[in-house]
């Protein structure tokens, strides 16, 4: 049995262009299938969030046209009212990498607030990086990366392929125009190899120890390849 550090967001906003506060944070379907894929195949997860905050879930993503009608709504729900360890977070800043085996990002708009910005997330990215640990992220999550920098400044993620969400699914989900920035463009600004398949399709990149995935429905496939490299 490994341990597995959720890193996750510590907001419920996120500041569009215009200063006003977009209702958020994190993506439910983003923490629960990883969540159910490490629990079955006997792995332990640890959440963190920056000051130890107990995350708050975007409640869009409790809808039931995200999660394939009212039962999906129900179910999803449900299984993360019963996710003790969202309830119980240890501090970010507190994390020791070493006693972990993998590291996973579920993302929602919350990761384009605080973790973006984040420094003790961005060392703790870079440390796992270069440690050759599983990195999962996937989503709004590597947003987290851009925190990231080596010693000489640049990003630790430059040069990798990788994915995210993208300018596309942005402008579909409404809020491309509102946003002070998209994560396709900031992340081919810090000098990472892009990757996009079409909006909302399940599509993961795997870069050396590095796994991320485009969207929601990337989460699973994400998780499933986060497996191998455990094993």
């Amino acid at each position: 049995m490994a341990k597995i550090l959720f890193v996750m967001t510590g907001v419920d906003y996120w500041t569009l262009a215009d200063g006003t506060e977009h209702p958020t944070g994190f993506w439910a379907e983003e923490a629960v299938a990883p969540y159910e894929a490490f629990k079955a195949a006997g792995h332990e997860v640890v959440v963190a969030t920056p000051g130890g905050v107990i995350p708050t879930v975007d409640q869009g993503s409790l809808a039931p046209a995200v999660n394939g009608g009212e039962e999906g709504a129900a179910k999803i729900a449900a299984t993360l009212a019963s996710l003790a360890e969202l309830q119980h977070p240890i501090k970010l800043e507190d994390v020791n990498l070493d006693d972990y085996a993998a590291v996973y990002y579920p993302g929602g708009h919350g990761p384009m607030e605080d973790l973006a910005v984040n420094t003790d997330s961005g060392s703790l990215l870079t440390r796992a990086l270069e440690s050759g640990m599983p990195l999962g992220v996937v989503c709004h999550a590597p947003a987290a990366l851009l925190a990231a920098t080596k010693a000489d400044g640049t990003n630790s993620f430059a040069g990798y392929r990788l994915t995210g969400f993208t300018n596309a699914e942005e402008t579909q989900a409404g809020l491309a125009d509102k946003a002070k920035w998209l994560l396709q463009d900031r992340l081919v600004e810090a000098g990472a190899d892009f990757q996009e398949s079409e909006p909302w399709a399940p599509y993961v990149v795997v870069d050396r120890n590095l796994v991320t995935g485009q969207n929601p429905a990337s989460s699973a496939p994400l998780a499933a390849e986060l497996l191998k490299k455990l094993t």
